[in-house]
């Protein structure tokens, strides 16, 4: 029986690419970039499965360049923002991501932003890099206390209840505005975490209700002292009004992993010294990144065999 062809279009692990070599025909670049729009629908000709990545978008233009032979699309993110999921069931194809492998990794960057936004971390290392004259005194450098304070988490799936286990650590009292009420935590309206919370970490999806769901009224409701982490979607918070409450003293500081364009970064953004950017860094771990992408291998080369991913965005396009 001849293998399936598949795409991958980022080059992987070879322990992964070696994985799917036994079981289809792969196609990878050699190049680690983002794949060039019209390389990609002329890569996806013919492929019964691709292995996409966040920089991916997979919508109809993709799924006519495919062609009906297309059966699955494995997404390397927990996120699928870059999926058109209701094209992909229209037509049986099988969407799958990657949650789960990446959760304490993503928790953990999210508890790196915030102490480095509110102890000002980063903002110090600049300063001792670049040679400016600095001497210990008692006001110098302040920034905000991370324990006993009150954390607001914006979504509370995977991701956010990872975050709000390691807050215990901080004796952080730990408030939630989610659509589906988990357990024990404590429930409550948007306006009132905004305005309780001392730090406020978001980890929503990314779609049309959630776009820009943080904006300028939404960010004149916190403290003054407030901080703001995002590690989700970039698109999820207004990066101008961002920009805007953060020069104007409107909140104390920002920690950034996510980006409304990615790469690139709201200029006002990039003058300002109170808000920390790293480059999507997450899942950034050398375990989690090869767990990712062996699951993603795994979720593929299950549909291609007639049997059902480990985990399905649309399980309904199985028939």
């Amino acid at each position: 029986m001849t293998p399936p062809p598949v795409l991958v279009t980022r080059p992987l692990a070879e322990e992964v690419l070696g994985f799917l070599r036994e079981r289809c025909e792969v196609e990878v670049p050699g190049e680690d970039r983002a794949m060039p729009r019209d390389e990609l629908l002329d890569r996806l000709s013919g492929k019964h499965g691709v292995l996409a990545m966040l920089t991916d978008r997979i919508d109809d233009e993709a799924l006519d360049a495919a062609g009906p032979s297309l059966r699955v699309v494995a997404n390397h993110a927990v996120g699928y923002d870059n999926v058109d999921v209701e094209a992909c069931t229209r037509r049986g194809v099988i969407v799958t991501n990657t949650p789960d492998v990446l959760t304490d990794a993503t928790a953990d960057m999210t508890w790196g932003l915030i102490l480095s936004a509110c102890r000002r971390i980063a903002e110090g290392d600049r300063l001792v890099r670049t040679g400016t004259p600095w001497e210990w005194s008692p006001g110098f450098m302040q920034g905000r206390e991370v324990t006993g304070k009150t954390l607001g988490i914006v979504g509370f799936g995977r991701i956010g209840r990872a975050v709000a286990r390691r807050a215990a650590g901080f004796e952080m009292r730990v408030l939630v505005h989610t659509r589906t009420p988990p357990g024990d935590a404590q429930v409550v309206g948007l306006d009132e975490l905004l305005t309780e919370s001392d730090v406020v970490s978001i980890h929503l999806p990314l779609n049309e209700e959630t776009r820009h769901r943080i904006g300028s009224r939404e960010l004149g409701l916190m403290k003054e002292t407030g901080v703001l982490v995002n590690t989700s979607r970039g698109s999820v918070v207004d990066e101008a009004a961002l920009a805007d409450a953060l020069r104007t003293g409107r909140i104390a500081a920002a920690g950034l992993d996510v980006y409304e364009e990615e790469p690139s970064v709201h200029p006002r953004l990039l003058e300002l010294e109170n808000v920390v950017l790293a480059p999507h860094l997450g899942s950034a771990t050398v375990e989690t990144r090869a767990a990712m992408a062996m699951l993603a291998a795994r979720n593929l080369t299950a549909v291609l065999s007639g049997q059902p991913p480990l985990t399905p965005i649309n399980p309904g396009a199985l028939g």
